[in-house]
């Protein structure tokens, strides 16, 4: 069973509103294992309420970012998960490709549409 890598900022967490319900209801409706991807710091992960999720939340603290594929690759070992075993959807263009480069199946989620429809369609494609 894949796991959904979701992405934290402007996709699981709308900033200043918290968790994106409508979504988490989305991921919930899945059987399969979530992990959030993040770039926070100990200080931002209070300040978003990545402390308060539902699933487990990765993060590197800025070192490397996330559109360095270096992150991914830590993340895939952390986990013991290879590119095959994941699907991943992440609002920043230059993250999509990061993963990507990595044999990451990943959506280019918008976060101003928010677009759950396109979101349920790509995991159904790919899970």
């Amino acid at each position: 069973m894949k796991t959904i890598l979701v992405d934290a900022i402007h996709a699981f967490i709308i900033v200043g509103k918290g968790i994106f319900t409508e979504m988490q209801e989305l991921l919930d409706s899945y059987p399969n294992p979530k992990i959030i991807l993040t770039g926070a710091t100990d200080e931002q992960i209070i300040a978003f309420g990545l402390d308060h999720v539902p699933y487990p939340v990765f993060t590197l603290r800025r070192q490397p970012e996330k559109a360095d594929p270096l992150y991914y690759k830590k993340m895939l070992e952390h986990f013991t998960l290879t590119a095959a075993d994941v699907v991943y959807f992440e609002h920043n263009a230059e993250a999509v490709e990061s993963a990507r480069s990595v044999g990451i199946t990943t959506y280019h989620y918008d976060k101003d549409k928010k677009d759950l429809v396109a979101l349920k369609e790509f995991l159904d494609a790919n899970l």
